[in-house]
């Protein structure tokens, strides 16, 4: 049965990364947290690749020892390979940020999703699994509680002070109160699947994330090596190119004839075995118009999701869940569960995000890291700020400035 006879003082519709993070801090905070998750975990979920600046998130929810003591792969770096199969130069995080953070970890995610949900009932949040719900309940615009299903039990009403969202991209209430904004720019797509076997880099390489370009540019794959001798390996580009103007739309086709154009990932997968089906995702970049209002908050991908080029869904997912659940602790502190209160984080947070997203728009159109450093050695640190997820120093700023001068200058040299 549900605690505290139908009520409690928050409820977190969903149980992933960003819901179960939210939990625990509020639970830490002393109030009464009840989470409703609708799968049984461990369940699949995509998104392996963690970056160091989740290492605050995993430290506060108490989860360092047990990613210390896991057996996920140790991941100190990205690197890149160009359409010509080109190795980059390493960007070891280390270099330029000496703090143990700079080891992170390649996960499973059904793994590690149920070690955060299963840290939360150990710090005193009360979770619910194969749970549904059903509607978010609203008196005026104020959000008081949610209509659920139960394993076993009839629909009932839980009531609560605050609901906060972080049911993923079919989010409860950014569908129901249209909030949904898609990126104009990134309507990419991926496929992917799974190889046992693949190259691994030597060293700490061989635990990073590599970026493979195909020929011309059309799209990439991302190549993460996990433990157990697996590797995901998945293509991401145009949602229209993917699938609109092929004659075939079998993925596993689609898929194969990528690779075709990725001589830098040929040789890398050559003498793996595939484990897991070919998996499909279309057009997932996008963000809601607010993130809070009256009584609730959207967390995670119920908030917003960024194409996965640079690895940050999981350190957005825990940082946008460390800021909202101060947001609503301090809210529920104050007696004062306004949309302004809950909506106190959302300006930094997107903020961040934009910086990312910058980049990533930025990689699509072309632009050559090589290049960019070499035309600002001094400034490497800023690149590897933003692949290390420190998007909330000003300093990043100087990127865009960097790039329009880099842009300005190869468009004055073709012209000549």
């Amino acid at each position: 049965m549900i605690a505290s006879s139908e009520s409690t003082d928050v409820i977190v519709i969903g149980g992933g990364p960003s819901g179960s993070a939210t939990a625990t801090l509020l639970a830490q905070r002393g109030y009464r947290v009840t989470v409703f998750e609708r799968d049984h975990f461990p369940r699949f979920h995509i998104g392996e690749s963690m970056i160091p600046y989740c290492y605050p998130m995993i430290q506060r929810l108490g989860m360092l020892d047990k990613m210390k003591g896991s057996h996920f792969t140790k991941k100190y770096g990205v690197q890149f390979i160009n359409e010509l199969g080109k190795l980059s130069e390493p960007f070891r995080f280390g270099q330029y940020d000496p703090h143990e953070r700079s080891q992170s970890w390649q996960v499973v995610r059904s793994e590690f999703d149920k070690m955060l949900l299963d840290n939360a009932r150990d710090q005193g949040v009360v979770v619910h699994e194969g749970a549904r719900v059903l509607d978010v309940l609203f008196d005026g615009n104020r959000a008081y509680g949610v209509k659920v299903k139960l394993e076993g039990e009839t629909e009932k009403e839980v009531r609560a002070q605050v609901v906060v969202d972080a049911s993923g991209q079919s989010s409860i209430i950014m569908d129901r109160m249209n909030l949904r904004e898609w990126d104009p720019v990134l309507k990419k797509a991926a496929i992917w699947t799974y190889w046992k076997g693949a190259y691994r880099d030597p060293g700490i390489d061989g635990g990073g994330t590599v970026v493979i370009q195909t020929e011309g540019k059309k799209g990439w794959f991302w190549y993460i090596p996990l433990h157990d001798d697996i590797v995901s390996v998945g293509v991401v580009a145009g949602h229209d190119y993917l699938f609109k103007d092929r004659a075939s739309k079998d993925p596993e086709k689609i898929y194969w004839e990528e690779v075709a154009r990725c001589p830098g990932l040929q040789p890398r997968i050559k003498d793996a075995v595939r484990t897991e089906d070919y998996r499909m995702q279309k057009e997932y970049s996008y963000k809601a118009k607010k993130a809070a209002g009256d009584g609730w908050v959207l967390v995670g991908d119920a908030f917003g999701f960024l194409d996965p080029l640079y690895s940050s869904g999981l350190m957005l997912a825990l940082t946008s869940a460390g800021m909202a659940a101060d947001s609503v602790a301090d809210a529920l502190d104050a007696n004062d569960l306004s949309e302004a209160r809950l909506r106190s984080w959302e300006a930094a947070h997107v903020k961040a995000m934009d910086r990312m997203r910058y980049l990533v728009c930025a990689f699509y159109d072309g632009l050559n890291f090589g290049k960019l450093v070499r035309k600002f050695p001094d400034k490497k640190h800023l690149i590897t700020d933003v692949l290390i997820g420190n998007l909330f120093n000003d300093e990043v700023d100087q990127l865009q400035d960097m790039i329009a001068e880099l842009v300005a200058e190869e468009q004055m040299a073709a012209a000549v």
